[in-house]
């Protein structure tokens, strides 16, 4: 066990000279050095030290350094912390360096949350887990069969996912997109995935509706509910679900992406402010109170973790992992229980080892960083004497690349499928021309793609698969798109632009990453 090694104190300075021309910040004013009379101090959060652990620290040492975002890190057991360290910077700008009290967004993490906003509201007989959803938000379709709440939470619903659906649309998670339009285009989808209850897929608009609910059945919006009935409870000071664009947030750490040219680039998004599916922002030590609640059962006693840990189980009575927010699965023979986040740059993960007491958390803030296996090997670590084997290294099977073509068409064959196609369910215009002998395409806020032939009726982009219908007379009519998350998509040829796009979908056309990459 790693102890402090002596008492340190529970902030650092940062003194920035307030004379013309002086920008002073360096590791020695974070320490606290003398400054001139007048200077302005800002105060930022330093957890206590702890004698280095080499075994750990080496698992982070491609970030640990000035000049690197990277993550903090802590490392409890038995309820307390066992280990705490920042690697590398939470902001570049001012030299902040990374540490356990600093702010995060957390991503998919936050599920876990709004799940358990839910059922503490089935506790208090408020709602029903079995309840159509359409008796809390009558704006969706009728699909022909109930769409449950526990559907939701367990991703059994089949609904679209939004961050999926915005992509396909050509919209970008930084501009204005307000709760109206979001819940508009879930509304708009004709159909869903798959049929309720028989298939999982990972859908943000599932949570998002759950956050949605709450507010509907409590009259105050996620955030208030989630702060006076966990975070409040709990201690949790610097959490927060963050529907809010402009609000101020102390000790935040801000977002980072490589910019190809051996630097970084800021990632954070300012306007975007979905919550829900995501949306939380928190420190490590905040996180862990939460974590340490499945022990203690402080906020919802017994029976919030009886229900937290009902794992979905579909139609055919096969059981999911998927259990209110956490996979519960096992790695080396142990029993665990995790989620990892991603959005922005931010990442984060939380792993749980319920029978010995012990949990990593982490919090990232640069978009390729990959906690998930920095956690379990921390893990390894510490719990060496209790895990058993490591398991063999999957070998992933010989196939082709996903893009590599199957059908060599002609430029005259190729020609046939340019044009026009809409989708009334994203109220997007796609248009496919044929440039230098290949079929591109392009929409909205997209920039131009290459399609890729793959069979003389499907062609692809990336994880984007246009599966296209002829009419009788043999000429391309419309295609369906497969895009993960979302399936069976519609298009339909026209030869002109429909007028009148929804005012929520005007948006001005520049090259965007596509967000449903960004978001678990």
């Amino acid at each position: 066990m790693h102890r402090p090694a002596s008492p340190v104190p529970s902030t650092v300075r940062l003194r920035v000279a307030a004379f013309l021309g002086a920008s002073v910040l360096s590791w020695a004013a974070l320490a606290g050095c003398a400054s001139a009379a007048g200077a302005q101090t800002i105060a930022y959060p330093s957890p206590p030290a702890y004698e280095p652990n080499p075994a750990v620290d080496r698992i982070f040492a491609e970030w640990d350094k000035p000049g690197s975002p990277g993550c903090a890190l802590g490392v409890m057991r038995d309820g307390g912390f066992i280990y705490e360290r920042g690697y590398g910077m939470a902001n570049l700008d001012y030299e902040v360096p990374n540490t356990t009290r600093m702010v995060y967004y957390i991503g998919s993490d936050s599920k876990q949350f709004t799940a358990a906003s839910i059922a503490l509201l089935s506790l208090q007989g408020r709602i029903s887990l079995s309840d159509d959803i359409r008796e809390y938000v009558p704006e969706m379709p009728d699909y022909g069969t109930p769409v449950t709440i526990a559907d939701l939470v367990h991703h059994t619903s089949g609904i679209r996912d939004i961050y999926t659906l915005m992509s396909l649309a050509g919209l970008r998670l930084e501009d204005v997109f307000p709760d109206s339009a979001a819940l508009a285009l879930i509304a708009r989808q004709k159909e869903l995935n798959f049929k309720p209850g028989t298939d999982y897929l990972y859908s943000n608009s599932g949570y998002w509706l759950l956050g949605e609910i709450v507010k509907r059945v409590t009259g105050e919006s996620l955030r208030v509910f989630a702060d006076s009935a966990i975070f409040k409870p709990l201690g949790m000071t610097h959490t927060h679900f963050h529907d809010m664009p402009g609000h101020v947030m102390p000790w935040r750490a801000m977002s980072y992406e490589r910019d190809g040219r051996g630097g970084f680039r800021i990632s954070y998004l300012q306007n975007f402010d979905k919550i829900g599916a995501g949306g939380l922002y928190s420190t490590v030590e905040d996180l862990q109170k939460w974590d340490e609640n499945y022990y203690t059962h402080q906020v919802g006693g017994d029976a919030l973790q009886r229900v937290i840990h009902q794992r979905g189980v579909l139609a055919n009575g096969d059981t999911l992992s998927y259990a209110f927010g956490n996979e519960i699965s096992t790695y080396r023979g142990l029993p665990v229980e995790e989620h990892g986040g991603a959005m922005m740059g931010y990442k984060a993960y939380i792993l749980r080892f319920p029978e010995q007491h012990f949990s990593v958390i982490e919090t990232c803030n640069l978009g390729d960083i990959n906690p998930g296996p920095l956690a379990h090997q921390v893990a390894d670590v510490y719990l060496a004497d209790a895990l058993g084997p490591e398991p063999p290294a999957r070998r992933r099977p010989t196939r082709p690349p996903a893009d590599s073509a199957t059908w060599a068409p002609s430029e005259a064959a190729i020609a046939a499928f340019a044009g026009e196609y809409y989708s009334d369910e994203l109220d997007v215009t796609y248009h496919l021309a044929v440039k230098d002998g290949r079929l591109t395409l392009s929409y909205r806020a997209t920039p131009e793609r290459a399609l890729r032939p793959q069979t003389p009726d499907t062609f692809r982009a990336g994880s984007l698969v246009l599966t296209f219908r002829r009419d009788a007379s043999g000429t391309p009519a419309g295609f369906e798109v497969e895009a993960g998350r979302v399936q069976h998509m519609r298009f339909v040829r026209r030869q002109t632009i429909p007028s009148g796009l929804g005012p929520y979908f005007l948006f001005p056309s520049s090259p965007s990453s596509s967000p449903s990459s960004s978001l678990k």
